[in-house]
């Protein structure tokens, strides 16, 4: 299944990433676990999933030290993200972040760096230490996190704001709140949208009409549900697994090719919002 190329989203600096990576959300927790999660990210190296995300509050560090284990001898063949907590969000404290951050992965840079969700710093003064780190070379793009509308519209506002290149939010079949307006915003400005959690963390592959659809193509419930969002413009999927066999199954994801009739059953089972919904968080 695997003869379709990973389709590619571009940031608006020019850069091309694949549209479907790998997340590491609860990875590093368990050290008995930790071999599989290295192993699993790699396999989806392997197989052109090359974009990593992790954060700082992973296993409070944690899963950063897995993808640094994950891309020891590798490195330049993966897109890195990570993120810094909202409380670090100072001038200064995203800076000692970035350089912790830097240091548990075993790397000089990290290619975005994002602002886990909003705090009390001002954006100002998280924009103003995005930038510093950006000219210093040890990011190479800045962006944020469970951002909506207003908050995005705020961003812009500050100095340096415009040059935001990613909101990574909460979408899914279940959660589709986004599509009303914050999504069409971020696609009208080529901000690029990175959907985490986008199997609801497994409690949507339970769906009788997602399994119906599945089954017809195929396939597995999950990869219906990521190829649903590597449908949406400008979207960036990011699934986690420690599993190497799964990273499979989700790269093979790319490959489907689902009927008019079947989408329209998805939005049957799985609205789209009919008005402006608070954005959601896990």
């Amino acid at each position: 299944m695997r003869d379709e190329t990973i389709p590619t989203i571009r940031f608006p600096d020019g850069t091309e990433v694949p549209a479907l990576g790998q997340g590491t959300w609860n990875m590093g927790e368990n050290r008995n676990e930790a071999r599989r999660e290295v192993e699993s990210l790699r396999a989806g190296i392997d197989l052109g999933m090359t974009l990593i995300d992790t954060a700082e509050m992973y296993a409070e560090g944690g899963a950063e030290k897995i993808v640094g284990e994950a891309i020891r001898d590798r490195r330049d063949d993966v897109f890195l993200v990570s993120k810094v907590y909202p409380w670090n969000a100072s001038r200064k404290g995203t800076i000692e972040a970035c350089e912790n951050s830097l240091l548990r992965m075993g790397t000089d840079r990290i290619d975005l760096y994002l602002l886990h969700w909003r705090g009390n710093h001002p954006l100002a003064e998280t924009v103003e230490a995005f930038e510093e780190l950006k000219a210093s070379g040890k990011i190479g793009a800045w962006g944020v996190s469970n951002f909506d509308t207003d908050d995005m519209e705020e961003l812009l506002a500050v100095p340096s704001g415009a040059n935001v290149a990613a909101n990574q939010v909460l979408y899914n079949l279940a959660r589709r709140g986004i599509e009303f307006d914050l999504l069409p915003w971020c696609q009208q400005r080529n901000i690029p949208v990175m959907a985490y959690s986008p199997i609801e963390q497994g409690r949507i592959l339970h769906n009788p009409e997602l399994i119906r659809i599945a089954k017809a193509n195929q396939a597995t419930p999950a990869q219906v549900a990521l190829a649903f969002l590597l449908e949406r413009d400008g979207v960036i999927v990011i699934p986690k697994t420690a599993n190497a066999a799964r990273a499979v199954e989700n790269r093979d994801a790319v490959s489907l090719d689902i009927t008019d009739e079947d989408w329209a059953a998805l939005d049957a089972a799985f609205p789209p919002p009919a008005r402006k919904k608070p954005l959601e968080m896990l």
